[in-house]
């Protein structure tokens, strides 16, 4: 699972995305903020995470680590190389436990993963001889998978139970061996059954071979398909490549929201139709500004990379102007998904319900919808984002609306 994680962060570490740099925390202030919501409920669960583990899911952490009778305390969040944490579950628990400054068993678990990462504090009932076998058989028994909040559930539930056997050590043969064996006796009796084993597996082998080449009947285990459980992805997981998406798109629009105010204060003079245009791209800088200090999901960071993207067209215009060139004429985002990149061609006319649109649209949305096909909307809280009642989905990002920096200044795209 964590090599699912990283290979979707890459992907969309690949993906060109217009965008800032999110407010960052001290390592000490990110320890106190856990601790000190700790101290309200064991079981702390960041944000990014709160709509993929559901109170459902959460309740059976809470009840198995709360049977145990002692502090646990339990953090899921995620963990990048540039977060104050410095990716590493083991500074997590150094920072929050000396914030808290209380004795338990500290866990946290990367929220794009599954596995566990403890250290008791000031429990000495608490030895490895019984949280290391018993994290194991978690991971065993919840499969490849589980949630944090399974695998968690059952951690605490084997804690909680006799101490579990020691570990054992697998033999070449495939069989399991105690790993402090050292009974000559013993040893020869696991080699002579692993022989037997084999034996009797070359002979079975052989038989069905030579039915299957006499066109006999092959054994009906044989031929039984083979049950394997559909792969998904994961809510958490999935909570994470977006939570990745929006950090690094709010980090890219920081970036140009300053970029495009310096360039609009060193733009020289300009009169007349440019006087217009830079005039414009100021409006759509001051109101893209706005949106970002406010913005509370991926929709509204898109929409102020929109308003941003049309503030640099409106500067380019008034530049060339400026200079007495002829302005190029650039298109708009993909009012589908901005995401996408520039639209194509002329506005295409999108009919639905009696209603007929003309929307800039990229080339893939524009074949989309050509061969019948859904385009890939930029998704929402309920579907495609226009499924949604703010400024951005009444107007796709602005497609249908004569002048969005003004709708923003108005405080029209809050619904």
């Amino acid at each position: 699972m964590k090599r699912l994680v990283v290979l979707l962060v890459l992907l969309l570490a690949a993906a060109p995305l217009p965008a800032t740099a999110a407010v960052s925390q001290t390592p000490a202030e990110r320890a106190k903020e856990i601790a000190t919501a700790l101290t309200r409920d064991p079981l702390y669960i960041d944000p990014v995470y709160a709509p993929a583990l559901p109170e459902a899911m959460r309740t059976g952490v809470r009840a198995k680590a709360k049977a145990l009778g002692y502090p646990v305390y339990t953090i899921i969040l995620p963990l990048t190389p540039s977060d104050a944490f410095q990716g590493k579950e083991s500074n997590v628990i150094t920072l929050v436990a000396d914030a808290l400054r209380k004795p338990g068993l500290y866990v946290v678990v990367d929220g794009g993963g599954r596995f566990p990462w403890y250290e008791p504090k000031d429990l000495p009932q608490l030895d490895e001889d019984k949280l290391n076998p018993a994290r194991q058989r978690a991971l065993d028994d919840t499969g490849y998978d589980a949630g944090p909040t399974e695998v968690l559930t059952r951690f605490y539930e084997l804690l909680a139970g006799p101490a579990l056997p020691q570990p054992t050590r697998t033999t070449s043969g495939g069989s399991a061996a105690p790993a402090d064996d050292d009974d000559d006796g013993k040893g020869g009796t696991i080699a002579l059954g692993i022989i037997a084993g084999v034996v009797v597996l070359m002979i079975a082998l052989g038989l069905f071979i030579g039915l299957r080449r006499r066109g006999g009947p092959a054994p009906a285990k044989a031929l039984a398909p083979r049950k394997e459980k559909a792969f998904s992805i994961p809510p958490h997981v999935a909570a994470t490549v977006a939570a990745e998406r929006r950090r690094r798109l709010t980090a890219e629009t920081t970036a140009e929201l300053t970029k495009l105010g310096s360039d609009l204060a060193a733009l020289p003079t300009v009169e007349g139709a440019g006087l217009r245009h830079q005039q414009v791209a100021l409006d759509c800088h001051d109101a893209a500004g706005r949106v970002l200090d406010a913005s509370r999901d991926l929709v509204d960071v898109v929409g102020a990379m929109v308003l941003l993207d049309q503030g640099r067209r409106e500067y380019d215009v008034a530049k060339a102007l400026a200079a007495g060139r002829k302005p190029a004429v650039v298109q708009p985002l993909c009012a589908f998904n901005p995401l996408h990149g520039r639209a194509s061609g002329r506005p295409t006319q999108v009919d639905s319900d009696g209603a007929t649109l003309a929307l800039p649209l990229c080339a893939d949305c524009r074949r989309a919808l050509k061969s019948g096909k859904a385009p890939a909307s930029l998704p929402g809280d309920d579907g495609p984002y226009w499924h949604g009642d703010d400024l951005w989905a009444r107007t796709f990002f602005g497609a249908l609306s004569e002048d969005l920096p003004a709708a923003v200044s108005r405080g029209e795209y809050r619904p």
